[in-house]
């Protein structure tokens, strides 16, 4: 069974960093729509914003996304913490599979090497606030400490 923190302390640091990389990737895709309106939804054309290029359907993606992070970020529930998963899985899948067809008819995404380094980045940052913004009760909480500070577990560390 997989072992995410309850309560972390970091937690609000984690939810503005995954608001941060939200509002990026909306106002990346917003930017993005403008400047490739009117093109093909698959257009391979040179149209970059904000230092990534894209065409219309990784503009609309992008705002999909974008609003996606911010909603889970700004929700002091558990559902920013399974939205960050997903979304981190999600863009290291994307940005991998991106990569393995960047130079071929494929890439019906239009990215570059640029494109998919920041996916990645993206990914593995929301993959971390996922895992570390995961909130419970503070009995929850407090039994976790507990454990984790166990004599017995000290034993271990030694």
């Amino acid at each position: 069974m997989a072992h995410f923190p309850v309560n972390h302390p970091a937690r609000p640091v984690y939810r503005v960093l995954s608001g941060a990389i939200g509002l990026y990737i909306l106002v990346f895709g917003v930017w993005g729509v403008a400047e490739t309106a009117g093109e093909s939804l698959f257009g391979r054309g040179s149209h970059w914003v904000l230092g990534l290029r894209t065409n219309l359907a990784f503009s609309i993606a992008s705002v999909v996304f974008g609003a996606f992070l911010l909603i889970g970020a700004s929700r002091r529930t558990n559902l920013g913490h399974y939205m960050n998963l997903t979304a981190g899985a999600v863009f290291l899948v994307t940005s991998i599979l991106m990569m393995s067809v960047l130079q071929t008819e494929a890439n019906i995404l239009n990215f570059s090497m640029s494109t998919v380094i920041v996916s990645m980045i993206f990914g593995l940052v929301l993959l971390g606030t996922g895992l570390y913004d995961k909130i419970g009760t503070s009995d929850h909480a407090e039994a976790q400490r507990n454990h984790r500070y166990h004599p017995v577990a000290d034993m271990h560390r030694r």
